[in-house]
């Protein structure tokens, strides 16, 4: 069957249109992607501008004719962190379903880092032994620890790229006290949980998935996204250590110019770069994997199960 996963992200609204059956590997057939930045379109009561919900309505309905095109069966909607935390979620919810018929799931933090491990579970298999997931959006951070199918443990910190670059990097290039505010504010929230995690034994693989961990790796010297999926990237700490302070005095022009950073991600690229950097030395990773599968890969399967099960 082919299903449509539409994630109405923090940064993007994406349709990944897949062809899927039980007990298989889902096979990406068409994606569309629509820049939103949500997580930056909120105005001081942390609600939702009215221009946002505009485009939002607008940019579903153009996701939803891509769809019908596509030849989709079945569209699995869902919302992440910037329309989970608006303070006017409910009446963005009811807008873009008075206007398009879709009823936006908005999944919790921790479910988003549940389907994210499901996700890596899938993708490196039982031999990979206990996994711990980071997945860096636009307006969270998701950390998940586990052997199994099912994560011992999950979290989500608002440490999304987008939500600190709006709130605590303003310049161009960005002024290094405002960085290094930054960098003891991100610390210390990953700080708080580290030790639920570390009571649970040291992780055999690290994992990482996200556009903000593709792109660091880019910058490491990873393969390129076009030489397929099937290529194993790396990230290793001392190279991002290395990145952090020379992404810290680029312009947001400067950094679309190196490999692999789109125009579109580069302003928020350093903000996700102490994330990552924050996690890894944290949590005492000193190399991790990108998985090519997250987020909408982790929905998919969920419902292929459910169909599976009855």
């Amino acid at each position: 069957m082919r299903l449509g996963v539409l994630d109405v992200g923090s940064n993007t609204v994406h349709l990944l249109v897949v062809d899927a059956h039980p007990g298989a590997r889902p096979l990406p057939a068409y994606s569309h992607k629509a820049e939103l930045r949500l997580a930056e379109l909120l105005d001081e009561g942390g609600a939702i501008s009215p221009e946002g919900v505009d485009r939002l309505a607008n940019t579903v309905k153009e996701a939803l004719e891509v769809a019908e095109d596509k030849g989709v069966e079945d569209v699995l909607p869902f919302a992440t962190s910037a329309v989970r935390e608006a303070s006017n979620a409910d009446r963005v919810l009811e807008r873009v379903a008075a206007d398009t018929g879709v009823q936006l799931r908005v999944l919790s933090g921790p479910d988003e880092a549940r389907l994210t491990f499901l996700a890596a579970r899938r993708w490196f298999g039982w031999s990979a032994g206990r996994l711990l997931v980071l997945d860096i959006g636009g307006g969270s951070l998701e950390i998940a620890y586990g052997l199994d199918e099912e994560p011992d443990a999950a979290v989500s910190l608002p440490l999304g790229a987008g939500r600190l670059t709006g709130g605590w990097l303003p310049g161009d290039p960005p002024d290094q006290d405002d960085v290094r505010a930054l960098r003891r504010h991100v610390r210390a929230e990953i700080a708080r949980v580290v030790g639920e995690f570390s009571r649970l034994g040291a992780p055999d693989h690290v994992v990482a998935t996200s556009k903000t961990f593709k792109q660091l790796a880019r910058l490491g010297g990873a393969a390129r996204s076009a030489e397929g999926l099937y290529v194993q990237r790396d990230l290793d700490r001392k190279t991002l250590e290395e990145w952090v302070p020379r992404l810290a005095g680029m312009t947001a022009a400067e950094r679309a110019e190196l490999p692999g950073v789109s125009e579109g991600r580069a302003r928020q690229l350093l903000a996700g770069a102490l994330v990552a950097e924050g996690a890894m030395d944290l949590f005492g990773v000193e190399m991790l994997e990108v998985c090519p599968w997250a987020l909408r890969e982790g929905v998919i399967l969920r419902r292929l199960d459910r169909l599976r099960n009855g």
